[in-house]
């Protein structure tokens, strides 16, 4: 047990709290820069299964952040890289890399036997898409998102509130880091808070950071942290689906012009405004798909829409699809 010999004099670690790691699962979904933080953290400290999913290639403007991977690895799959790069870190436990990102699809399949959930993508469908998964799974999850130079990590579900808990609301801006810039140091302090913060789950340590969320602000210095165990969820919530999920019976509605999607995503869609959406007592409480590339436009249409439609509203992001 030399490998592990240092956290294990820990008395919030021991011979039973290596146990437990040794034992656990993890599934990461993302392999960027919160992963390249968070990843090998977790391997290192003996977590016993680790799957990770990603659906890009590493590319050259990712290299300043996400440490995982050299110039020598573009082109190749993140998940394969980074599930290489950490079992080279720790022969002793079992690493998937596999290119593909997680779905409305494949999300149950793929959560339902984790101990825990660390989302790593940082998209906010993403997000919303795990949590509502490990809500009704009952699995903790560890979720982070970073732009420019803040950013903030926190534990939902298991036990505690979900993200929409938190963030009932669309989001204000559609800006990424491909958008809007990162930098570098936020990921790292952000993916290691993450990785403390499943540790910390998975070793059941008290308070746990399962209802706390850090905020980190590297701009002004001013960090932060706040904890919502009491926070109500959310009465209406607007879901996302998977295309193959859609039915013959649903209105299936592309935000997108063709200039923007020359292809749907959805065969049945029909290309139409917010504005231009028919609401009509001919519907009879159908529900109403609603289809844009990253999700917030068909979210911040539902809520438009919603107070005069009878039936339900879902969400197509296709760039997760």
């Amino acid at each position: 047990m030399n490998r592990y010999a240092r956290q294990m004099m820990l008395p919030q670690v021991g011979d039973e709290g290596q146990a437990k790691l040794a034992g656990a699962r993890v599934l990461v979904v993302g392999a960027g820069g919160l992963a390249a933080f968070a990843l090998p953290i977790l391997a290192g400290a003996g977590v016993g299964r680790i799957d990770i999913f990603d659906g890009d290639y590493i590319e050259l403007s990712n290299l300043h952040r996400q440490t995982l991977f050299t110039e020598a690895d573009v082109g190749r799959a993140k998940a394969e890289v980074a599930a290489e790069r950490c079992g080279a870190l720790n022969s002793g436990i079992v690493l998937t890399g596999t290119k593909r990102s997680i779905t409305p699809e494949n999300v149950v399949q793929n959560s339902q036997n984790a101990d825990l959930v660390l989302d790593c993508a940082d998209s906010y469908a993403a997000s919303y898409l795990l949590s509502d998964t490990c809500l009704a799974l009952g699995k903790p999850l560890i979720s982070a998102s970073v732009l420019g130079l803040s950013g903030y990590a926190g534990g939902f579900c298991g036990g505690a509130p979900s993200v929409r808990a938190v963030f009932p609301e669309a989001p204000d801006s559609t800006a990424s880091c491909a958008t809007a810039g990162v930098l570098g140091p936020v990921v790292s302090i952000l993916g290691s808070i993450q990785a403390q913060m499943a540790l910390s789950v998975l070793l059941g340590l008290v308070p746990s950071p399962l209802g706390q969320i850090v905020q980190v602000d590297a701009q002004t210095w001013r960090n932060s942290t706040f904890r919502f165990d009491a926070a109500p969820e959310p009465v209406t919530a607007f879901r996302f689906v998977a295309p193959s999920e859609l039915t013959a019976d649903d209105l299936i509605f592309e935000l997108r012009s063709e200039a923007e999607a020359p292809h749907p995503a959805h065969p049945s869609a029909r290309r139409m405004t917010t504005s231009e959406i028919p609401i009509a007592d001919t519907n009879n409480g159908k529900r109403l798909v609603l289809c844009c590339a990253t999700g917030l436009r068909a979210w911040r249409a539902a809520e438009q829409l919603q107070p005069d439609w009878p039936g339900e509203i879902v969400l197509v992001a296709a760039a997760t699809s």
